[in-house]
């Protein structure tokens, strides 16, 4: 996926961790799978650096000094970053992995963890994130094809995907049924669709519903 001719970064996978010696176990083992790190002892740290530009997922150490890992997630919540988070834990707390599912972490694993489980589990997190920034990019693209709408195409917008014929649209709003023509190829124009079916599945995507009337 590119976007203004850019290609994409590689992916990134962010470790925070304050054991030194964990960061470095999981940064040889991540590598050895041919995958980019980059390390943080401090969620402070992390915050300062992180490029939300750089596509990824985050393992995360459930229990820091100085800020949790439960805190970071709130953290990233707060600050609209949709990231899938791989919590590592050195105990089976029930509680805090709840909490991290409920907050949206997709995957809590105990350390000492299996080496392939972690590796599954940061692929997985990779492909979450790929799917997530590619369906936001649809939407950003359709929004702005949305955008080269004019006032009065917004207005006429949902009576055209009403399933009313245009002499019906143009009787309701007190125009000339040419008028209403004009303004139907316009907008499947601008919006890029070339029939009535893939302009409705295209509206309800931009949460844009037919006219009650």
């Amino acid at each position: 996926m590119t976007t203004m001719g850019t290609p994409t970064p590689a992916p990134i996978v962010r470790l925070v961790d304050n054991d030194p010696q964990v960061l470095k176990a999981v940064s040889r083992l991540l590598a050895s799978a041919g995958l980019q790190t980059e390390a943080s002892t401090s969620t402070r740290e992390f915050l300062d650096h992180y490029d939300a530009s750089v596509p990824g997922c985050l393992v995360l150490d459930l229990a820091m000094p100085g800020g949790s890992g439960l805190d970071l997630q709130r953290a990233l919540i707060d600050r609209h970053v949709d990231m899938p988070i791989v919590f590592l834990s050195g105990r089976n707390d029930v509680p805090s992995s709840v909490q991290a599912m409920k907050d949206g972490a997709f995957d809590f694993l105990t350390k000492p963890v299996d080496a392939e489980v972690l590796l599954s589990a940061v692929r997985h997190g990779i492909e979450l994130d790929r799917a997530h920034r590619s369906h936001a990019e649809e939407e950003q693209q359709l929004q702005a094809r949305l955008a080269t709408l004019t006032p009065r195409e917004r207005e006429v917008l949902p009576w055209l995907v009403s399933g009313k014929l245009n002499k019906q649209i143009a009787a309701e709003l007190g125009v000339v049924e040419k008028t209403i023509k004009v303004h139907r190829a316009r907008v499947m124009e601008k919006l890029g669709v070339g029939c009535l079916a893939d302009l409705v599945r295209l509206a309800s995507r931009l949460h844009v519903g037919p006219t009650a009337n």
